[in-house]
């Protein structure tokens, strides 16, 4: 896994901009101006909102990723070594859907549906 793999896989995602408010060599993605993913400077894994605290947890209790710094507990940090791309287009896809789920309905319309 890698930053590349990752920022192909979110650049695919209708409505997705990547940005770096966090500085340069940042790479934050959002949809409707809410961050879903991010991978930090240093580039050894990928930040990313779960649908909840309890998913979350339970991708740090399996061993898959740690807690996310700088986020909320909602948010985990997958090491690039950790997962493959698949695990990788799941994951992105679920933090995607979920910021997604939550902006108004009328941002919601305004974009078009996610392929499979």
């Amino acid at each position: 896994m890698s930053r590349d793999i990752v920022n192909r896989i979110c650049a695919g995602f209708p409505g997705a901009e990547c940005s770096a408010p966090f500085g340069p060599g940042h790479d934050v993605w959002k949809v409707g101006g809410k961050i879903f993913a991010a991978v930090g400077a240093k580039g050894e894994g990928v930040s990313l909102k779960c649908p909840d605290v309890e998913t979350a947890q339970m991708l740090i209790e399996a061993g898959v990723g740690v807690k996310a710094p700088y986020f909320h507990r909602s948010w985990v940090n997958l090491p690039f070594e950790s997962f493959d791309e698949a695990e990788a287009r799941h994951r992105l896809g679920v933090a995607y859907d979920t910021i997604r789920a939550g902006l108004p309905q009328k941002a919601q319309a305004a974009l078009p549906a996610r392929p499979d």
